[in-house]
């Protein structure tokens, strides 16, 4: 930034309404100029949005899907091809738009970069989330409907079958991220899942290794993870569960660490694939490696639980934790929502984070 610039940015930091009229003023400069640099200042990430709305710099910008989940839980042992009794309930749904709910209920700042349709539950989505998240810069589409995922869960409370209606993600280019990039690129890091096209994706990643953005990818399924590009440098973080990991890989023995080498040859600096009642591995760059085991918990329904990790773990690596501590805060955050009927605990904060992983972990955070 020059002096003139740093001088508007103060006087804004002051006053975010003041016009630039005033500004001209203040500065003796036409007001044709100061709008040269406020457009500057807006293009650098040192603005955001109206009324020169400042970055914050602990934001976290988590850009994918937000959709409207529907869980069928089976009373008795499924049968197929005939009529099972089942409960039904709908929540808020959405690789990104969990995480971003997660870690704004952790006390994170956060933003939500994604697209609705233009009705009942595009609008329901939207008024629930912004409790936590702050969502201007959701797209609003008329011609598609919201997403919605709908899962069969056995009486155990295990995912048997999912269904998802994603279409409306078709819909969205690389022009909407290019757009909205000023507010993305203030970001202290990112959180990118895979619902968005191929192109979207290979967008956001080079853009943040352009920029030496932290950015975290969250594959969403082994089906969507093989939309990403080949070329993975600008990843910081990739966590997958075994699936997904071993889908991006190519593996097809199950080698869970054959998956990790080949991710790791195509870019990424660190990876940590989530084994369920197994636990966790984890291996970067550096030659860093191990295994964590999981706590035996009563499990009652395991949807969200890999969104609720990846909350858990960008939670500790925002608040400057190592590696494993940063994967151990990401297992309570599972343990957490593992042991609700909810894809997002309402009772997830701070506190209750700490006193989890004190409980498991026996010791502070």
């Amino acid at each position: 930034m020059n002096e003139k610039e740093k001088l508007i940015l103060e006087l804004i930091r002051k006053n975010p309404f003041i016009t630039q009229n005033e500004l001209a003023k203040q500065l003796k400069l036409s007001r044709s100029a100061v709008a040269g640099y406020i457009s500057s200042l807006t293009k650098q990430g040192k603005i955001i949005g109206r009324a020169y709305v400042l970055p914050e710099p602990s934001r976290i910008v988590c850009i994918g899907g937000v959709n409207v989940d529907r869980k069928a839980q089976c009373l008795s042992a499924l049968q197929l091809g005939t009529s099972n009794p089942v409960t039904v309930t709908q929540t808020c749904g959405g690789v990104a738009r969990n995480i971003a709910e997660n870690l704004g209920r952790l006390g994170h700042s956060v933003s939500l970069f994604t697209v609705i349709g233009d009705d009942q539950e595009g609008q329901w989505l939207l008024e629930t989330t912004s409790a936590y998240v702050d969502m201007s810069q959701t797209a609003k589409l008329d011609k598609a409907n919201t997403g919605t995922y709908t899962a069969v869960l056995d009486e155990k409370g295990e995912m048997v079958i999912a269904l998802a209606d994603m279409a409306i993600y078709d819909h969205v280019t690389s022009d909407f991220i290019q757009k909205r990039w000023s507010h993305i690129s203030s970001a202290s890091m990112v959180l990118l899942d895979t619902n968005f096209p191929s192109e979207v994706l290979k967008v956001v990643i080079e853009r943040c290794r352009q920029e030496n953005i932290p950015l975290c990818v969250a594959p969403v399924s082994a089906i969507k993870v093989k939309k990403l590009p080949f070329d993975l440098n600008g990843v910081t973080w990739l966590i997958a569960n075994q699936d997904e990991a071993l889908a991006l890989a190519g593996v097809e023995d199950g080698n869970v660490e054959a998956a990790c080498e080949k991710i790791l040859e195509r870019g990424v600096d660190h990876v940590i694939i989530t084994q369920g009642e197994k636990g966790i591995i984890f291996k970067n760059k550096k030659g860093e490696h191990g295994a964590l085991p999981a706590p035996k918990i009563e499990v009652i329904d395991v949807t969200g639980a890999g969104d609720a990790f990846i909350s858990g773990f960008l939670y500790g690596i925002h608040n400057g934790k190592p590696l494993v501590t940063a994967c151990q805060l990401g297992m309570c955050c599972s343990i957490i929502t593992l042991q609700t009927k909810e894809t997002v605990c309402s009772n997830l904060n701070e506190q209750l984070l700490k006193q989890t992983y004190a409980q498991y972990f026996s010791r502070e955070v």
